[in-house]
């Protein structure tokens, strides 16, 4: 009762409190500090409400005012698709303007799938229409993996009339299949040069990391050798962009305006084509690995570089096969090589023109100084052989190099030593890169005593001399280095880098790149010793006893020099004739030449592997292509195909 009491008289007290003596209602002080802290608490609450109210106001004006545009953008690439349009790739011309390789529309099948799902009945019944085995169309696309669904997978390329017909006329049965026109290579002359055009491929991933992210895409095409790869980004072109109405699920709906692909820049080579086809044939025919070039003196335009055998460039269109592949390469004559630059070999006796020409030079020999050749040279406990058995008797410098007489050279080689005869080599442009624009260009070598001594660590030996004035030993040279340097020993002395592209002209024809001739050495000094070598080099030809006799013309002064280049001299072969000795050990023919002698204008080369002698293999090929460049200034008699009177004269020797 008491606590009940209690309660009652603390409430009374309490609600004395609301009232004042009037009896209107008033607050505590406890009541009064209560609504000061429910107050900060809603304007704390109202400043934060506010706070993210603000951001979002802020951030609704930056996506409409400032990205506004950007993401508009991004709503219409969700109805609208774009896809690249192949640009039609430049076209290859030799210097008269000939189309060597131009392009044609070609017709492929393309599989525009929404998404990574193989649709196998699809493929089935593409694959039965197209006659092609499944196993290859599924191979493609698996290829295709992790890439966007828009982008269009090709599964056949190069269709027929009859199979295009047959896509179309079943189109509806066919969803997501469509035929897409593009751009193909057409080789008009086959495989001609092949080695050095080069041909197209499928971009590789390595090649897609590696290339312009924006420019290229999978299962584009582009340059894989020689100057389709080299000259990519002048043929290549720019791509044009078709865009494509689709639905929300991404099929396409109708076409909208696009724009057209820009054709790339033309190339116009120095290259003659008729040059080209008359050594190519020839080769072919007598089934010749081995290189042959042709080379304007005075200016070092390339007119004819061709490698043996060529390449099937078929084979490659579509990428080879690993059974075409390793044919190549298990192939005796090497045609996956370009022989006229990878292909390095002993010059033989055409590197006696650097042995003489040093020889004069330093004052060793004159043109009346003669060597008396008894079949063979004694030199320390060793006999260097002449490769005439009897011997060439006495013999001047001219005489040396007409009859190519080993023992000369190795009398002359002697006096000379090796780095002064390598020093002469060098300036006619051997044991270097000529800097061509060709593929994996070797640099050959020159060797000098300092070069065995860090190659080999063992000092350098007189009687290598010997074998390095006639052309062997160390020695090695490309067919191209060759040609440069009999090109400056017929100019006067003047080493040029040498070229195949005449110019670069864009789609609308104007000259974007222009050749330029490029002098990289300047023999002075040697005027009257490079005319007493030419003097002797048309003897190698026109002489009673010259080794060069199957290139002569009518009515044109050749000068040129053989050589045969020793691959391997095996006891056990020594018994058999000639044609009787295993391909791989013959010996390796070279012919070097230019005409008109008396005021040069053309330097060819060509070195046949294996062919034994420079003067019965290599000359006749020679001889074919000058007479080919000369064909309006020779006696029409012989312009007819014809065989030349010279070519029945017998030849001995290199």
């Amino acid at each position: 009762m008491r606590r009940n009491n209690r309660r009652r008289s603390r409430s009374a007290e309490d609600a004395a409190d609301f009232h004042d003596d009037d009896g209107k209602t008033r607050i505590s002080r406890v009541n009064e500090g209560e609504l000061d802290f429910y107050r900060r608490r809603a304007m704390r609450s109202s400043a934060v409400l506010l706070f993210f109210f603000a951001v979002i106001v802020a951030r609704l004006w930056h996506l409409q005012m400032q990205r506004g545009e950007e993401y508009l953008k991004l709503a219409q690439n969700n109805r609208v698709r774009a896809l690249d349009i192949a640009a039609p790739r430049g076209n290859i011309l030799d210097r008269k303007g000939r189309e060597i390789v131009t392009n044609r529309p070609a017709f492929n099948v393309v599989w525009a799938r929404e998404g990574n799902r193989i649709d196998e009945a699809l493929i089935k019944k593409v694959a039965a229409m197209l006659e092609l085995d499944i196993t290859e169309l599924l191979a493609r696309i698996r290829k295709m993996a992790g890439t966007p669904g828009h982008i269009p997978i090709r599964l056949a390329e190069n269709l027929d009339w009859d199979k295009v017909a047959l896509i179309e006329n079943n189109r509806m049965e066919l969803p997501g299949i469509r035929i897409e026109v593009a751009p193909q290579r057409v080789y008009h002359y086959g495989n001609l040069a092949s080695h050095m055009i080069g041909y197209l491929g499928e971009i590789s991933k390595d090649e897609l990391k590696a290339a312009e992210p924006d420019f290229y895409r999978p299962g584009d095409m582009l340059g894989k050798m020689g100057l389709e790869r080299l000259r990519e980004k002048d043929l290549r072109g720019e791509k044009g962009r078709q865009y494509m109405e689709v639905n929300s699920l991404g099929f396409e709906q109708r076409n909208l305006k696009g724009l057209e692909p820009l054709p790339g820049n033309d190339l116009q080579l120095t290259i003659d084509v008729e040059l080209q086809e008359v050594a190519e044939k020839m080769m072919t025919e007598a089934e010749y690995a081995g290189a042959a070039v042709a080379v304007e003196v005075n200016t070092g335009r390339i007119l004819m570089i061709a490698s043996s055998p060529v390449l099937d460039l078929s084979k490659f269109i579509g990428g080879i096969s690993r059974k075409d592949w390793k044919e190549m390469l298990d192939n005796p004559r090497h045609p996956l090589i370009n022989k006229t630059v990878q292909g390095q070999y002993p010059p033989a006796s055409t590197y006696k023109i650097v042995t003489a020409l040093a020889a004069l030079a330093e004052g060793l020999v004159s043109p009346d100084s003669t060597v008396y050749c008894p079949g063979s040279y004694r030199f320390g406990n060793r006999t260097y052989r002449c490769w005439k058995k009897n011997g060439h008797g006495t013999v001047n410098l001219k005489s040396a190099l007409a009859e190519s007489c080993d023992v000369y050279f190795y009398h002359v080689g002697q006096r000379l030593g090796v780095n002064r005869i390598a020093s002469y080599a060098r300036h006619l442009g051997l044991g270097m890169k000529t800097g061509v624009e060709i593929e994996h260009e070797k640099s050959g070598l020159i060797p000098t005593s300092d070069w065995k001594l860090k190659r080999y660590g063992k000092p350098w030996q007189d009687g290598e001399t010997l074998s390095i004035a006639i052309g062997q030993g160390f020695n090695l040279v490309t067919p191209l280095q060759l040609t440069m340097m009999t090109a400056a020993v017929a100019n006067g002395g003047k080493l040029y880098r040498p070229s195949i592209i005449e110019m670069v002209r864009d789609s609308d024809g104007h000259v974007i790149e222009q050749f330029q001739v490029t002098e990289l050495d300047h023999f002075t000094g040697q005027e009257r010793n490079l005319r007493l070598i030419k003097d002797s080099l048309v003897d190698v030809v026109h002489g009673r006893r010259g080794t060069g006799r199957k290139a002569q013309l009518p009515g044109i002064t050749v000068a040129g020099k053989t050589g045969t280049a020793q691959v391997v001299r095996l006891k056990q072969y020594k018994h058999l004739k000639e044609k009787d000795i295993p391909y791989n050990y013959r010996d390796h023919a070279w012919f070097t030449c230019f005409a008109p002698a008396e005021k040069p204008e053309i330097a060819v080369t060509v070195l046949v592997e294996h062919g034994l002698h420079g003067g019965a293999a290599a000359a006749p090929i020679a001889q074919a292509v000058m007479q080919k460049y000369f064909a309006d200034r020779l006696p029409k008699t012989d312009t007819n195909g014809t065989e030349s009177p010279s070519l029945s004269v017998p030849v001995v020797g290199d």
